[in-house]
């Protein structure tokens, strides 16, 4: 994260891959970054350059490549109208850009791009997000601001439980408006980051449901409240459940208990209840699944929140609600809303055909 001075992003596009294995990474990014600062004519040089890449683990940046002929033809398209152009240049298997912007009541812009749709899992996962604002705010401030909102947005998702060695969120301001409300733009990082990471499960590889899973009165901290939410999107069955609109109730309960039985093994957990869809499946140590219209009900929930994996944009932003409170009783007040993905088959197939 930085602040202060003019603000320039030079979004390289590197889809290069399998050019050599090994090699010194640090000396080919510093390579890049070099050409960077050369190129823009930076006065701090390759200090000023943030470098942030994703790729296939082990195999060597083409970093002379980039340095002598992408990063000036970067450079040259360099432009101030949209921020739509970088959010595009970052995709790699992602079905669509992704763009979030808040406009605060003094003028200033919180805008926010990202890329991302496997190995997603925190913290932070196979995803790269750069937030921009014009705002004056100072920048341990905004440090503050930007991890808690990464905590309640970016650390808050999983697409298949896989994480990887490449992630980046930036924060960076070009201190240009004056008088902005510290609560008010908290509000607007907030809305950007967590809409940025909503997009990213929707846009998961594969991805045909978004499962939005809130934890209530866990006996415990807000943090462990989104390793449980984080334990039952990862939940292979019950993603598979999900995919195929099977409400199998079973799946989700077992996913849970598997969690509490391994971490929380000593809480009473008598008063738990579960809901799927907004209707109550589990209340009182027991199910409650009553006739086969309750099963249309859960199917019928699934399938509206379904959408095309095949889709170039989004068609809605429905998600399968999941509700787990521990009630009063669990002396407990942790709280988390947890987004994840379902499994389908297109996933198996953009993963076993991604270097081939």
């Amino acid at each position: 994260m930085a602040d202060g001075g003019p603000l320039h992003a030079l979004v390289i596009n590197n889809k290069v891959s399998n050019v050599c294995a090994g090699g010194d990474g640090v000396g080919n990014a510093e390579l890049v970054c070099n050409a960077v600062a050369q190129e823009l004519d930076l006065p701090n040089g390759a200090s000023s350059v943030l470098p942030s890449s994703t790729g296939v683990i082990g195999w060597r940046l083409p970093a002379q490549e980039l340095a002598t002929d992408v990063v000036p033809k970067a450079a040259k398209a360099l432009q101030m109208e949209s921020a739509l152009a970088a959010a595009k240049a970052i995709c790699t298997t992602d079905r669509w850009p992704k763009v979030r912007s808040q406009t605060l009541s003094n003028g200033a812009r919180v805008v926010g791009i990202a890329k991302g749709a496997g190995m997603i899992e925190p913290n932070m996962a196979t995803m790269l997000s750069y937030i921009m604002t014009d705002a004056i705010i100072p920048k341990a401030t905004l440090q503050t601001m930007l991890t808690e909102a990464v905590n309640g947005s970016y650390n808050s998702i999983s697409v298949d439980g896989d994480e990887s060695t490449s992630d980046t969120v930036a924060l960076v301001a070009s201190n240009v408006v004056s008088n902005t409300d510290e609560a008010e733009f908290r509000d607007s990082l907030r809305v950007v980051c967590q809409g940025l990471a909503q997009d990213i499960v929707r846009n998961g590889e594969g991805t045909g449901h978004v499962l939005r899973v809130h934890v209530l009165k866990f006996p415990g901290t807000d943090a462990e409240a989104r390793r449980l939410g984080r334990h039952v999107v990862n939940s292979p069955l019950f993603k598979c459940a999900v995919s195929g609109n099977d409400p199998n109730t079973g799946r989700l309960a077992a996913a849970i208990g598997s969690f509490m039985g391994k971490f929380k093994n000593d809480e009473n957990i008598d008063t738990t209840m579960i809901t799927l869809g907004g209707r109550v499946i589990f209340a009182d140590g027991k199910f409650v699944l009553e006739g086969d219209e309750v099963e249309q009900e859960l199917s019928t929930h699934m399938k509206k929140a379904q959408y095309d994996e095949h889709s170039d944009y989004p068609p809605h932003q429905k998600c399968v609600e999941i509700g787990i409170n521990f009630g009063q009783s669990s002396g407990g007040d942790g709280e988390a809303i947890v987004l994840g993905s379902d499994l389908t088959g297109e996933y198996v197939v953009v993963n076993a055909d991604y270097r081939s």
